[in-house]
């Protein structure tokens, strides 16, 4: 039976409109480096200091932490921007899903490549929080924790912050490669590709998977199919 399920937040249960994308991009192109669409692919997800320092390596630089921390900043410029001109949403249907699991018993933990002071924002738009009357049992952001994905940390520490006991059953979504890895990693009983995000079915099914869904609102089926595993 699933206990809890951990979802990523930036185009599996919130529709940014692909902000995260063009900011990370367009922080990384300012270092004068280009950037491979494909290695940007790859570093979504990930934690975007980790993912501006690998990018701007990929592109022939040799970024230090005085330019990885300015880019952020850069990228954090960007993504304000670009959230007061189109706000994020919820992905269609991922609220309801959310509060149909927390109805079943099973709580709901959300993490993310975004540090804290993006976040904690982000989520106070949508009027998503923890706590009493919140909608959330846990959220974790990547500065938490000792690395970000694909490491299983941010699974771990979901898991510590509901006092969630045994991986195998864990449920973990999201729209990304790594994503899936660390729902390997963590050795979740679950592990969910959706496709709300940049990637196709046939992308997200080359990698470890339990099952590639059209979105979060068909989650509560898979979790009912677990139910007397």
């Amino acid at each position: 039976m699933i206990e809890l399920a951990v979802f990523d937040m930036a185009g599996t249960t919130i529709d940014e409109h692909g902000a995260v994308y063009d900011a990370l991009r367009h922080a990384v192109e300012t270092t004068g480096v280009a950037v491979d669409p494909v290695d940007l692919q790859t570093w979504m997800g990930t934690d975007k200091r980790e993912a501006i320092d690998a990018l701007v390596r990929l592109g022939g630089g040799a970024p230090d932490a005085e330019l990885v921390e300015r880019q952020y900043e850069t990228f954090r410029a960007y993504l304000r921007e670009s959230y007061a001109k189109q706000p994020p949403e919820p992905i269609a249907h991922a609220d309801k899903a959310l509060e149909e699991l927390r109805a079943r018993g099973i709580k709901v933990a959300l993490t993310t490549g975004f540090s804290a002071d993006v976040a904690l924002p982000l989520l106070e738009s949508l009027g998503w929080s923890t706590g009493e009357g919140g909608n959330l049992d846990a959220v974790v952001t990547s500065d938490e924790v000792p690395r970000g994905r694909p490491a299983p940390y941010m699974i771990q520490r979901a898991m510590e912050k509901t006092g969630t006991v045994d991986v195998r059953r864990v449920l973990v979504a999201g729209d990304t490669v790594v994503d899936l890895e660390a729902g390997f990693n963590a050795g979740a009983g679950v592990v969910v590709g959706v496709l709300t995000g940049q990637l196709t079915r046939e992308q997200l099914e080359l990698h470890p998977h339990t099952y590639v869904l059209d979105g979060v609102a068909d989650l509560p089926g898979i979790a009912e199919t677990q139910a007397d595993d």
